[in-house]
């Protein structure tokens, strides 16, 4: 049952990350006075994060390659289920290569990274322990967002895309 809910997560912030590159929440940021000025920054460094060595821009032949046979496969778009804690999905361009990745974390998050693991530095949090930072790599053309939500089951969701 955890699995399903994994899945159905994911499909979820997928959903959560196209309206990203749509720019809504990028517009809601900026206007949203409860935001502190550090949720969205531009940065010219190199990133810092790479999940499981899989940077934006590989082919889904060298992801299959690197990470095995996803729990579901397309052209378009693979999953990956690699606990009951954590799955990714890779989203391909039209040739094929990794243009974003949605990396879901439930139940233990002490497996997930922390934001410092992330962007290199920490990120701060709000009162309930939520955390949200976005962080554009224009140099390395992409941006990765780490949103950290509390509770009952809390997700720790991290975002990239290519710009």
């Amino acid at each position: 049952m955890k699995i399903l809910g994994i899945v159905i997560t994911s499909f979820l912030l997928i959903g959560c990350q196209a309206t990203f590159a749509a720019g809504i929440v990028t517009d809601a940021l900026r206007d949203d006075p409860g935001r502190s000025d550090h949720s969205l920054v531009q940065d010219e460094k190199d990133p810092v994060f790479v999940y499981r060595a899989v940077p934006i821009g590989t082919t889904a032949e060298e992801v299959r390659k690197k990470l095995g046979d996803p729990k579901d496969k397309s052209d378009a778009q693979d999953l990956y289920i690699f606990s009951d804690d954590e799955s990714a999905q890779f989203i391909y361009d039209g040739d094929k290569k990794v243009r974003a990745i949605m990396i879901t974390f439930t139940g233990k998050l002490g497996e997930a990274p922390t934001p410092k693991q992330v962007f290199g530095v920490d990120a701060e949090a709000k009162p309930d322990g939520g955390i949200f930072k976005m962080v554009r790599y224009t140099k390395a053309g992409f941006w990765i967002s780490y949103n950290k939500i509390v509770g009952d089951d809390s997700i720790i969701s991290i975002a990239m895309q290519k710009i």
